[in-house]
């Protein structure tokens, strides 16, 4: 065993409204400059549509994540080490332009410099990338709300793989249409081909936190990684010619705090958490080859904090106490091994990701109250989850590779939650029978509540420091006395300084310190207006 910890994330789909306030706010934090006009480390895109970019999830054409040769051995889909040697300089199976979108803005100084006159005049949209008037056919979220579902729909790879099996399941007429909403960020994988694709060695994986980052001084350029990535989560900064991707807002969790996409989620549909694993197990789970297979193989992946022998071996390999505690009260591990409701996305691709999904059931209890059903009766809704508006089929080839059994089960298991919760907040006795349809106590369905629909802040994220124990020394080391421009008659003995009292003195502590992140976390999170 060589169990290590990753920071993962879950999202539950029956709360995303579809909004973009996550999308929108990671832009102005981590991609709002040049270069980068057409990058969303974070987008929300409308299901069925074709995503972004456009069917990013067709591999026979992109050719990302991996596959098993002959022997059963995991290879890159793109090929390997030698075939990406003789095409290094030209790397034909790339996302173009049209397949993301040209961004562009609109020329408002034409608003504001016309002179007066009988016409109207009008902000034209200009292209980003050359400043040229362009005419506006794509965007990041074409497909929201399923706008031009009759003419767009059908090119959804998901919606081609799932009418192959079940050809009447998927129909764009608008009376019989469903929808609903799936944020995407980088999969942080724990088998990441991203990494595997990089000829320059300059994309790694965190060991302390599995955070999947991209060195830029070691990047070259080569766009192997927007390649092997399967997700298309990897982006070319045609400005610096580097490649960039999200960084899960690393610099917000070492101290403690949500990504941006959690911290601003309107729905409060994100959580985050420590899970452990087991890393001698990641290549062979990732190499069996049914791909039906994968999702049990990644759980078996996970370790349970719980467990006495886990924790032994977590402490041998120098796993903090504070990540273990934070492991045993993470809501990711909960949702994904103790409870089993969340799912990941596309596991047929044997990166094994580790952002996954609570599949979405509001729109089958909106569908039986439209027939003057009870829409929470656990009796119809049983019956009708393998009548689901949005098939079953589909939510299999995204989150368990074509198999329904499992979103079925997490389905029943959300549909139980509901009637059992209902019939308490009634009054009512609630039916045993109802709970261990799906297997569990009614201890396990109410806790299973409180964490889906009534965690607090500190539930829903459980995010330990890093080097919190080392906390203090890091900070002092910053001491103006142990700062060697600070010496007599050096630079920093000029007072006050230029920019304020901290930024001269020898007798202050630097401005930012671990003390205002946990600061800034507290105000965040106070019930009461004013705390600090």
């Amino acid at each position: 065993m060589r169990p290590m910890a990753q920071i993962a994330m879950v999202m539950n789909l029956d709360k995303c409204i579809g909004c973009h306030t996550c999308s929108v706010t990671c832009k102005q934090a981590w991609t709002n400059r040049q270069g980068m006009e057409y990058v969303w480390f974070n987008n929300v895109e409308t299901r069925p549509g074709q995503g972004y970019p456009r069917r990013y999830e067709d591999q026979e054409h992109w050719q990302g994540g991996w596959d098993l040769n002959r022997r059963g051995a995991l290879k890159l889909k793109a090929g390997g080490r030698f075939k990406k040697l003789a095409g290094i300089f030209s790397n034909p199976k790339l996302p173009e332009i049209k397949d993301y979108y040209e961004p562009w803005t609109y020329d408002y100084k034409n608003l504001t410099d016309a002179p007066l006159g009988d016409d109207y005049p009008v902000a034209q949209p200009v292209s980003q990338l050359d400043g040229k008037p362009m005419k506006i056919e794509w965007s990041s979220n074409w497909d929201d709300n399923l706008a031009g579902a009759p003419a767009h729909g059908d090119l959804d790879p998901m919606v081609e793989r799932t009418r192959r099996k079940a050809a009447d399941k998927v129909r764009f007429e608008f009376e019989q249409t469903f929808m609903f909403y799936l944020p995407r960020i980088c999969e942080h994988c724990l088998n990441p081909s991203c990494v595997a694709s990089c000829p320059s060695g300059a994309m790694y994986k965190r060991a302390e936190d599995g955070i999947v980052l991209v060195d830029q001084d070691r990047c070259r350029g080569w766009r192997m990684c927007v390649t092997g990535c399967p997700y298309k989560k990897v982006y070319f900064n045609h400005r610096t010619g580097k490649a960039e991707k999200c960084t899960l807002c690393y610099p917000r969790l070492e101290v403690g705090l949500p990504t941006v996409c959690s911290e601003t989620c309107v729905g409060r549909l994100r959580y985050l958490g420590v899970v452990l694993y087991d890393a001698d197990k990641v290549t062979a789970a990732a190499s069996v080859p049914d791909e039906h297979d994968l999702y049990a193989a990644q759980l078996g992946v996970f370790l349970d904090p719980e467990d006495p022998g886990v924790r032994r071996a977590c402490d041998e390999a120098g796993i903090p106490y504070d990540w273990m505690e934070a492991a045993r009260r993470s809501p990711v591990h909960a949702l994904i091994s103790k409870y089993r409701v969340a799912l990941p996305l596309h596991p047929e691709y044997r990166t094994m990701p580790m952002v996954w999904y609570i599949p979405p059931l509001s729109p089958v209890v909106d569908a039986l109250t439209e027939t003057g059903h009870d829409g929470e009766d656990a009796r119809n809704l049983f019956g009708a989850i393998d009548t689901l508006r949005i098939p079953l089929e589909y939510l299999a080839e995204l989150f368990t590779a074509g198999d329904v059994a499992p979103v079925r089960a997490s389905l029943e298991k959300l549909a139980a939650m509901r009637s059992h919760m209902r019939a308490i907040n009634l009054g009512e006795k609630p039916d045993p029978s109802v709970v261990a349809a799906v297997g569990m106590r009614p201890d396990e369905i109410e806790e299973m509540y409180r964490l889906l629909a009534i965690a607090k802040y500190e539930d829903r994220y459980v995010i330990p420091t890093a080097a919190v124990g080392d906390a203090r020394r890091l900070e002092e080391s910053a001491l103006p006395d142990e700062c060697s421009l600070d010496h007599d008659g050096g630079p920093g003995m000029g007072g006050e300084g230029p920019f304020g009292q901290d930024s001269g003195g020898r007798t202050h502590l630097p401005l930012v310190s671990v003390e205002n992140f946990h600061a800034l976390r507290h105000r965040q999170t106070s019930d009461k207006e004013g705390d600090t």
